[in-house]
C-alpha cells in the first residue's frame, strides 16, 4: 500500500481524507492544513493524524494529494517532487502556465508520477459512452451552477468551465485553431457567467458555456459525429447515444427512416450504454495508485492539466 498524505483540509480535502482512508491502494498516514484550528478540528472529529507542517507530512508519505487553493498548488508540488514523490494535484494544476509546465519538467527530472484531479473523466456517463466518441465535429457544453461563495475567488472559467475544456480536449484529436469568448462579472470580482467557442485545426468547434449564478444546476455536454449524437449528463450521470445506419431494404413498421436529399436512406437506432454506479474520485485517486505501481502513465496526465489551464487561459484572456 502506498503512504499518502493530504494537503488541505478544506470541503473537498476532507472528502479525499474520507475516501484513501477507505481505499485499498493507500495507508492514510495524515495531512496538514494551514489552518491550525480548523486542522485540529479535523483531527479530532475523524481521527486522521494532523501534521504541523508541509515538510513533516511530505517526508512521511510516498503520495501527496494536493487540494490547497490553486495559488499554492505550485509551491506544494516542488516541495513534494524535491522529496521525491509522487503528487496527485487538484483542477486546475496550477495558477499559471508556466508554473504547471515547470512542474512537468520537474516530474520527468525525477521519475516520478502525476495525476491532475480532473475528476469528469471519471464519471460513470462520460465512461459508458468515451469508445463511442469518435471524431466530434460539433460539441456543446453546460455547466451551470447555483451561486456559492467558495470558489468565487477565481473565473468561472477556472472553477467550472475547465471541466469541460478538459472532456473536450480527451476527445479532439487536434490542435487548438482559435478561441473567442466572453465573460460578465455579475456578483463576483471575476466573471461570473462565460461562453466560448474554441476551433480546432480538424474543423471540429466547441461551444461552452458555463455559470455560477444560474437558478438550477446542469452539467452537460453533446457530441455530433457523423452518423451518431452522443449525450452525456454530467450531474443525472446518464447518457444517450443516438445511431444512423444504411436503411435496410424492408423496414420495419417501427423503424425510424430518414431521407436525405440525395435520396439515401439512414435508419435512426438508439444504442444507450449501461452506466455502472461508481465514487468518480476514490476511482481517480485509485487510477493513479494503479499507475504509481505499474509504471504507467496515468489516465489524466500533468500534460492534460496544463493543456486545459492554457485553452482556460486564453478564454479568460479574451474578455
Amino acid at each position: 500500500m502506498l503512504k499518502a498524505g493530504v494537503l488541505g483540509a478544506g470541503h473537498l480535502g476532507k472528502i479525499h481524507l474520507k475516501l484513501l482512508n477507505q481505499s485499498d491502494k493507500y495507508e492514510l498516514v495524515g495531512f496538514y492544513d494551514a489552518n491550525e484550528e480548523n486542522g485540529k478540528k479535523v483531527e479530532a472529529e475523524f481521527g486522521y493524524k494532523f501534521f504541523n507542517s508541509v515538510e513533516s507530512l511530505i517526508d512521511a508519505v510516498d503520495m501527496v494529494d494536493i487540494v490547497t487553493p490553486t495559488l499554492s498548488h505550485y509551491d506544494c508540488a516542488k516541495q513534494a517532487i524535491a522529496k521525491g514523490k509522487h503528487i496527485f494535484i487538484e483542477k486546475p494544476i496550477t495558477n499559471t502556465v508556466e508554473e504547471a509546465e515547470h512542474i512537468r519538467q520537474l516530474l520527468a527530472e525525477h521519475k516520478l508520477r502525476g495525476q491532475v484531479g480532473h475528476v469528469e473523466r471519471f464519471n460513470p456517463a462520460f465512461l459508458a459512452v468515451k469508445d463511442d466518441i469518435k471524431a466530434p465535429m460539433f460539441i456543446e457544453s453546460h455547466r451551470l451552477a447555483e451561486f456559492n461563495p467558495r470558489g468565487t475567488d477565481v473565473p468561472v472559467v477556472l472553477d467550472l468551465m475547465i471541466h469541460d475544456i478538459d472532456i473536450i480536449l480527451s476527445v479532439v484529436k487536434s490542435k487548438v485553431k482559435h478561441i473567442s469568448a466572453s465573460g460578465v462579472a455579475v456578483i463576483s470580482n471575476s466573471p461570473d457567467i462565460a461562453n466560448a467557442r474554441i476551433e480546432f485545426e480538424n474543423g471540429c468547434v466547441a461551444n461552452l458555456t458555463a455559470s455560477r449564478i444560474s437558478l438550477k444546476k446542469m452539467r452537460k455536454a453533446r457530441f455530433f459525429q457523423k452518423d451518431a449524437y452522443i449525450s452525456v449528463d454530467f450531474l443525472e450521470k446518464k447518457c444517450e447515444v443516438v445511431k444512423m445506419k444504411n436503411a435496410p431494404e424492408q423496414p420495419g413498421d417501427f423503424d425510424m427512416i430518414l431521407q436525405n436529399a440525395e435520396g439515401e436512406k439512414k435508419q435512426i437506432y438508439f444504442d444507450n450504454p449501461p452506466v455502472e454506479s461508481n465514487n468518480s474520485i476514490l476511482d481517480e485517486l485509485n487510477a493513479f495508485a494503479y499507475a504509481i505501481n505499474n509504471n504507467q502513465a496515468p489516465v489524466v496526465t500533468l500534460h492534460d492539466g496544463t493543456e486545459a489551464l492554457r485553452v482556460a487561459t486564453q478564454i479568460i484572456n479574451c474578455f
